[in-house]
């Protein structure tokens, strides 16, 4: 009977010790369609005229089908996080746009994250920032039936090593067609 309990006991500790502060259960992307000062920052173009038009955003044929053309697609996180930046938003917003008149392109959210980190833990936070991306994308209209979200976690970094430059290429979601 003690060797249950001193058991469970170390197995409750092994537990708590494995535990991290970040909360993978919550989202966290605001709706602000309905404040002024989001009214205000809608009205400003994403994109000047002068590095892209807007046919070519939104037209297939200019990027091989390939997505919306002259637009990153990649989101950048900060480490152990899922809040989407505020660096992503003409990103996220130009993505956004083309699925809108795409109606029937569908976009795969890649999750990945950097070497820090147990597996699960990663693609769990793989998955919550492909999740963030997703929100963010369906809070600017796009079809929740065009967006799929998946993690691949630290399983297929984007650059190798492990400074710092090279961790932060890694925490990202990729937007593919």
């Amino acid at each position: 009977m003690r060797t249950k309990i001193l058991t469970l006991l170390f197995f409750s500790a092994l537990l708590a010790a494995c535990s991290s502060g970040v909360k993978l259960d919550e989202v966290p992307v605001e709706d602000r369609s309905s404040t002024s000062p989001r009214a205000n920052v809608q009205s400003q173009p994403i994109v000047s005229a002068a590095q892209t038009s807007v046919s070519s955003l939104i037209s297939e044929k200019t990027n091989n089908g390939m997505g919306p053309a002259g637009v990153e697609h990649v989101v950048f996180f900060d480490y152990d996080s899922f809040v989407v930046r505020a660096d992503a938003r003409p990103v996220i917003e130009n993505h956004a746009r083309f699925l809108q008149v795409n109606k029937q392109r569908k976009a795969n959210l890649e999750g990945h994250t950097d070497e820090r980190g147990g597996r699960e833990y990663n693609l769990a936070l793989g998955q919550k920032r492909a999740e963030a991306v997703r929100q963010a994308l369906a809070l600017l209209g796009v079809s929740d039936a065009q967006l799929e979200a998946v993690s691949y976690g630290k399983e297929k970094p984007s650059a190798q090593g492990s400074a710092e430059s090279d961790l932060a290429k890694n925490r990202r979601v990729e937007i593919r067609y």
